[in-house]
């Protein structure tokens, strides 16, 4: 245990947490837009309802996400000097860019969505409440674009081992950027489709709230069925573009240590328990020329191996590895369950089917697993070099020493858990008690304004 590992475990630590809401806040702020318009359209006071409801959960998500965030930017002052110091040139502006266009779109509006439900008209709060949304999006763009840029640099020259930006469009829109955009946006969409399709059939299990079920678990079924397998199309073109400009990364995903002979083709490893010091793997299944099939799209293809470079010049194999499984595994058991799903429902039987719902109760948090295993993917994918290609991990770090860094991530454990546990806790006892149908306006037009950031009155105790 030196300071560079204890910082890494730390960032790891910490943007594990922070990649989780920010993700969520996007899909849910999408999926409130969606839920106004449905009230605008049927005043179906179900939709309004629901409307509520997932807002109490979008404010405390939207909250614990910027604190997360705050204390993930510090880290790049405090744990990384060095990466602020070379490539700061490009990543300050482009987080710059991120305050000034997302968050200043969503602060303009997110007093609208979340306190003037009665107080503006109905087409303006809606209007907001969209406006709000888009800002999700807006700040994934530069969040990903400078995240990308790490990955595949371009766009720059190298002044005595100083970035300098030369085109701005070629450091925004660097070679793997439009690919991880997409695949980041649709893996927030589908985080929190199965988080709403998990509740809505956990209701509908329990016989309580059932309409308001319904609508979540249909409409859950219908956007995952068509957007699952969308994602899966985006990883496989995600995946090409990583093979061309990180191919290590691949070969630590795949375990693929050494080259084939020609015409054999590269293996699809499905199980394995990679050795990274004799280079080889253990107990492995696999299938032959499968990978080849998916990565180079021929029977016969190949590409380059571990060992194909130093040891210094390859990422950690086994979590990588790992962490890949996980994610591929959970984005196929969602595209499982989300079309047979789909075909119930064609069939009028999704709401009989008590299978399917505990299917949906259990895989509410797939997303959230699969972003996190997705992150370890691609950060971890990337080592030993924290610019790729230009700055090595090793060579960002500080002068900091064991001891403060394992002080502070002492400190940002018992933190974190004390902060997200209550947090996470408050949000579970909103989910429990439910959508609560809200109060008409009096005669005379006066009204109780509605409360955002209140679950339930009722207590959990008994229920």
């Amino acid at each position: 245990m030196d300071a560079l590992l204890l910082s890494r475990i730390q960032f790891g630590f910490v943007v594990s947490f922070h990649v989780l809401f920010p993700a969520f806040t996007i899909g849910t702020a999408s999926w409130l837009a969606f839920v106004e318009w449905r009230w605008l359209r049927t005043r179906n006071p179900v939709w309004r309802e629901l409307f509520f409801f997932w807002q109490k959960i979008f404010a405390v998500s939207f909250g614990m996400g910027v604190v997360s965030g705050i204390v993930m930017a510090f880290q790049f002052g405090t744990n990384w000097p060095r990466l602020s110091e070379v490539a700061g040139t490009v990543i300050g502006p482009l987080l710059t860019y991120e305050v000034l266009t997302a968050f200043f779109l969503e602060a303009s509006f997110l007093g609208v969505m979340l306190f003037g439900w009665g107080r503006v008209s109905p087409r303006l709060h809606f209007f907001s409440t969209c406006m709000v949304a888009l800002g999700t999006l807006v700040s994934t763009f530069w969040i990903l674009s400078s995240n990308s840029w790490l990955h595949t640099p371009a766009g720059y020259t190298l002044v005595d081992g100083i970035v300098h930006p030369q085109d701005w469009w070629q450091v925004v829109f660097n070679p793997s950027f439009p690919y991880r955009l997409a695949h980041m946006a649709l893996g927030s969409f589908i985080t929190t489709c199965f988080a709403i399709g998990g509740v809505g059939a956990w209701y509908l299990r329990r016989g309580v709230h059932v309409e308001a079920g319904r609508k979540m678990l249909v409409a859950a079924v219908v956007f995952a069925a068509i957007t699952v397998p969308v994602q899966v199309f985006v990883g496989d073109m995600h995946g090409l573009n990583t093979l061309e400009h990180q191919p290590m990364k691949i070969a630590a995903m795949e375990a693929h240590w050494h080259e084939t002979r020609p015409g054999e083709g590269v293996p699809l490893v499905l199980f394995a328990v990679p050795n990274e010091k004799e280079e080889r793997n253990h107990f492995e299944v696999a299938i032959p020329k499968l990978g080849s099939v998916i990565l180079t799209h021929s029977l016969d293809g190949s590409f380059a191996p571990l060992t194909s470079v130093p040891v210094s010049e390859r990422p950690p194999v086994v979590p990588v590895f790992y962490a890949f499984r996980i994610m591929v595994g959970l984005g196929t058991l969602m595209l499982i369950l989300a079309w047979i799903s789909a075909v119930q429902l064609w069939r009028g039987r999704l709401l009989q089917s008590k299978w399917l719902l505990r299917g949906w109760n259990w895989m509410l948090p797939s997303g959230f697993i699969a972003l996190v295993a997705g992150w370890f993917v691609t950060e971890m994918g990337r080592q030993p070099w924290v610019v790729y290609g230009l700055l090595r991990t090793a060579d960002a770090a500080g002068p900091q020493t064991v001891w403060m860094t394992a002080l502070s991530l002492a400190v940002y454990v018992v933190g974190y858990v004390f902060v997200f546990g209550w947090g996470i806790w408050y949000l579970v006892k909103i989910v429990r008690s439910g959508p609560v149908s809200q109060e008409p306006p009096h005669e005379d037009g006066a009204h109780t304004p509605a409360r955002p950031l209140s679950a339930a009155d009722e207590p959990l105790e008994g229920r």
